[in-house]
């Protein structure tokens, strides 16, 4: 099919349409009639064969997308050059061109890294969106393989997704490449991951390297074999040999040596790491002791299958190659093995350094080992560091444990690893202090192996003590990374560790560890609420009531109990399944049991009533004879005992409860003072997750509150300090929400369309989830395309409102609000009273938070402008309901002043609005003005 030619107008106006401009803004920027524009846009239509508007608009952004400079690949850059193997670089390339998911399978040391490397670099410009390389040798254990690839993409955690749903999100519209190395040891993780990566991401291919096959369903096997001995002298082994040989003698050999060496690559199986470890021997040794040592190790591991040979091929020059070695440097190589990721040389005297080796003698030792090829140096901004290659390592691994060195080497492992925790710890909290964040790098350097080593202690039980302890911290250290996931993974895990000193070692200590296993499930319990996973929160809080009660603590129980009951009614939007009521109220009543009626334990049952028996959350669980009035009551009595107990985040819960009840009893302004004290009572409180989890919700609920009563600059104020809380950083669509909904409100159309961008992606990033503020956000937008004119744009983003939020709310609350408004803006006034048309207590339930204000004026406003008999009633009547609020009785005001047909008045509302922060409304004004004759 040939390809439409685009006339370079019909390209213009393509572009401006990926901006989402209407026809009168894009007939503005061209110096063109708008009936052009048009023309030019169902010219677009057919040629592109799209069906409408908001196709061509995802057309647009596709090719700027095509046309940006591509991202340069994220590929490790090798030390020293690829030789050989165009033919398997071919072949590979091929396979990888027509098939999703390929895995290049060898031994260890046939060289399938580097292969992958090559034929990676050589197809970048087949993938647009980026080709990434995932090392996953370092990884801890299988369930880290997502949060490996996530880390290498840059991508972070999702509320109520998991690492592999991000990264899937991620990739899901782009086309890329990942290469994953070393993918054997964790092939259990690998193989789940690469189907649900590969099911959601239709553009994505995979190159992976393994010892053995995947076994997905996609899986194409590529054999890597050994470097071509054929040719002789001019092989590809002979070649990769001299490469090797000259770089560490500083000449090439003597090409008359050239037979004798391919005998050495034929001896060697044309092994790559094998090939490489006897070159590097080639300036002390030469041809002759290279053939000599070769052959007495090859000798002792002849016989067996082929493909076996070509293992211990490797072997016997790991093994020749160690047997070189002074014996310091043997022990050294095998302790370092110890480490997953490059190590300093001081890092290597800490855990290598002790009898028989001199720990003054590692540093040199190090530089010995990396001219033998053993060890491989790695510049880095902080200085010099060492790796060994993966092969190396795992050698050096069963060596360790062949000398009985393993317990002490790894236990040093984990000292250093632990004081690396501590020092990260007192980084991140200075560092916090001065607004900066540098320990970050600190950590993702470090990060691997503090998992590793809590790995190791975990499984030993004279280690637990230190592993929990190292769990803890590395629980802190990834809540200030932002990886929510595994902080609460490592808070479980520290939970679990605690439980078992307890059960499994009886003594005096064990209701103290009981007491810091129901401690670390608290916390984990409070990452959950920052996650956003209701389920989460409320089984936490219950393993922690029931660890309380094993250490003899009837009132944290208590507290544990009427916490889960909280959750259940607070947070019930985050929840996948929601506990049946009788069970909720179950745990209340044991909480009532447990309790010693100190502070801490009637705060928490105090707000626990609050939200169960009055449903001051507003969950639609409570009894249905509870009034509002009563509701208060409880919230109150919650708020005033939680000021007692001298508990902030308690506190701050409870004047949630109590910003809520006074809501439902129609108080908007003082819903919103209550929300604004949530606020400054957290602004000095520490950063922990439960203070992190309130303030991000104090600000959200202070921004709604104060759109609800017209305090729009406040608002505006309270949005971009949500924007900016390090615990929104990766969910744009929820930092922005209430911020999208004030700048629509204030008229602030290109922050509201910049905001939008960001709003859209990570709303589609994050897996489209629903909400209450991500419906009213998405709708807000909408509002801002229609007043602009945009019905496609406007059409597309009432598509995001509708599955951002639910259609009853939509229906009679912020859509009819928004919907209104743009038909008033264009002069349907009859058509904005019927979107409108219920009186507010009629549509109570919907409006009663945020939108009851806006609801009024509006519907007052479009009951005015339709010449509805009833308009100088409802006037009057939404007086009371709206007091106080600048914008909506600035609203009223001009109605009132259209109704009496005082032209002069509704041109004075200009100012009003323009001091109440409604930009949109004091223009409006003046045109209202005009149409009605005012000079």
């Amino acid at each position: 099919m040939p390809t439409p030619v685009i006339s370079p107008r019909e390209a213009d106006v393509l572009a401006l349409l990926g901006e989402h401009l209407s026809n009168a803004e894009i007939a503005a920027r061209l110096f063109i009639s708008v009936r052009t524009v048009e023309s030019h846009t169902s010219s677009l239509l057919r040629k592109l064969a799209l069906p409408d508007r908001r196709a061509l608009s995802r057309r647009a952004v596709e090719l700027a997308r095509a046309e940006r400079p591509r991202p340069a690949p994220a590929l490790p850059a090798p030390l020293t050059a690829f030789v050989g193997r165009e033919r398997e670089r071919a072949a590979l390339a091929v396979l990888l061109a027509d098939h999703r998911q390929v895995t290049a399978v060898g031994p260890g040391g046939v060289g399938k890294t580097r292969l992958a490397l090559a034929v990676a670099a050589g197809t970048a410009d087949g993938f647009p969106d980026g080709v990434w390389f995932v090392d996953l040798a370092p990884v801890a254990g299988p369930d880290r393989v997502a949060a490996a690839v996530a880390a290498v993409l840059g991508v972070g955690e999702q509320p109520g997704q998991g690492l592999d749903e991000a990264v899937c999100a991620a990739l899901a519209e782009r086309r890329a490449l990942l290469v994953l190395d070393n993918c054997e040891q964790v092939r259990d993780g690998v193989a789940p991951f690469l189907e649900r990566l590969l099911a959601a991401c239709p553009q994505v291919r995979v190159l992976a390297t393994s010892r053995s096959r995947l076994l997905v369903p996609f899986e194409r096997v590529f054999p890597v074999p050994p470097l071509s001995r054929d040719g002789g002298g001019t092989s590809e082994a002979v070649a990769l040999f001299l490469e090797r040989a000259t770089a560490a003698a500083g000449a090439a050999p003597d090409p008359a040596l050239r037979d004798g060496i391919a005998a050495v690559c034929e001896r060697l199986d044309g092994m790559a790491l094998a090939i490489e470890l006897a070159a590097a021997r080639w300036p002390t040794l030469g041809l002759d002791g290279l053939r000599a040592g070769l052959s007495d190790q090859l000798r002792i591991l002849a016989g067996g299958p082929r493909a076996d040979e070509r293992h211990r091929s490797v072997r016997a020059v790991l093994d020749w190659s160690h047997d070189l070695l002074e014996p310091a440097d043997r022990a050294l190589l095998r302790r370092v093995s110890a480490f997953v990721l490059p190590f300093t040389a001081g890092a290597a005297v800490a855990v290598a350094g002790f009898a028989p080796l001199d720990p003054g003698a590692v540093a040199d030792g190090l530089g010995r080992l990396a001219e033998q090829s053993l060890l491989t140096v790695v510049p880095s901004a902080h200085g010099t560091r060492y790796r060994a290659q993966e092969t190396i390592r795992q050698y050096g691994a069963e060596l360790l444990d062949g000398a009985g060195e393993s317990a002490r080497a790894r236990g040093r492992h984990l000292d250093w690893c632990l004081s690396g925790a501590d020092g990260l710890a007192r980084a991140a909290d200075e560092e916090r202090q001065l607004r900066e964040g540098d320990w970050q790098a600190g950590f993702d350097a470090l990060a691997e192996e503090l998992r590793t080593a809590l790995a190791w202690a975990a499984e030993r039980p004279e280690r637990r003590p230190d592993a929990r302890r190292l769990a803890l911290g590395l629980a802190g250290l990834a809540f200030d990374r932002h990886l929510l996931g595994e902080a609460q993974q490592r808070l479980e895990q520290a939970a679990a560790l605690a439980t078992a000193l307890a059960d499994h070692s009886p003594t005096e200590d064990s209701p103290t560890d009981a007491a810091d296993a129901a401690d670390a499930l608290r916390e984990a319990a409070r990452v959950a609420g920052c996650r956003r996973l209701g389920d989460d929160m409320y089984r936490l809080h219950r393993a922690a009531a029931a660890a309380a009660l094993d250490a003899g603590d009837q009132a944290g129980a208590a507290r544990d109990l009427a916490t889960a009951a909280t959750v259940a009614h607070r947070f019930s939007s985050t929840f996948a399944r929601l506990p049946a009521a009788a069970e909720v109220t179950a745990l209340l009543a044991r909480a009532r049991e447990l309790s010693d009626g100190s502070a801490a334990a009637s705060a928490a049952l105090a707000l626990a009533e609050a939200a169960v028996l009055a449903d001051a959350y507003g969950s639609v669980q409570g009894s249905p004879d509870n009034t509002a009035r009563e509701t208060v009551g409880y919230a109150e009595r919650a708020v005033d005992l939680a000021r007692r107990a001298g508990d902030p985040v308690a506190e701050s819960a409870a004047l949630d409860a109590l910003s809520g009840a006074h809501s439902w009893a129609g108080e908007p302004f003082a819903a919103a003072a209550t929300a604004r004290r949530r606020v400054e009572l957290l602004a000095l409180a520490p950063r922990t997750p439960a203070t992190a989890h309130e303030q991000v919700d104090a600000l959200a609920m202070a921004a709604a509150t104060a759109i609800g009563v017209g305090e729009l600059d406040r608002a505006r104020q309270w949005g971009h300090r949500l924007a900016g809380h390090p615990l929104t950083a990766e969910v744009g669509h929820h930092a922005t929400s209430w911020l999208l909904v004030a700048d629509a409100f204030a008229g602030q159309e290109e922050d509201v369309l910049a905001g939008g961008a960001r709003f859209l992606e990570a709303w589609e990033q994050g897996g489209r989830p629903r909400s209450f503020s991500l419906g009213p956000a998405a709708a807000a937008v909408a509002m801002v395309h229609g007043l602009r004119g945009d019905d496609g744009a406007r059409a597309s983003w009432l598509a995001v409102a509708g599955r951002a939020g639910t259609e009853e709310e939509h229906r009679h609350g912020y859509g009819a609000v928004f919907d209104a408004t743009v038909l008033l803006h264009r002069g349907e006034a009859g058509a904005a009273l019927e979107r409108i048309s219920p009186a507010p207590e009629e549509v109570w339930k919907w409006v009663s938070w945020v939108w009851l204000h806006w609801y009024a004026a509006v519907r007052v406003e479009a009951s005015v402008l339709s010449g509805h008999p009833e308009a100088r009633e409802r006037l009057a009547g939404a007086r009371a309901t709206v007091a106080g609020n600048p914008v909506a009785v600035a609203q009223l005001d001009r109605a009132q002043a259209l109704l009496d047909g005082d032209p002069a008045r509704v041109r004075a509302s200009a100012a009003v609005f323009a001091s109440a922060g409604s930009r949109y409304q004091s223009a409006r004004s003046l045109r209202l003005a005009d149409a009605a004759g005012g000079g």
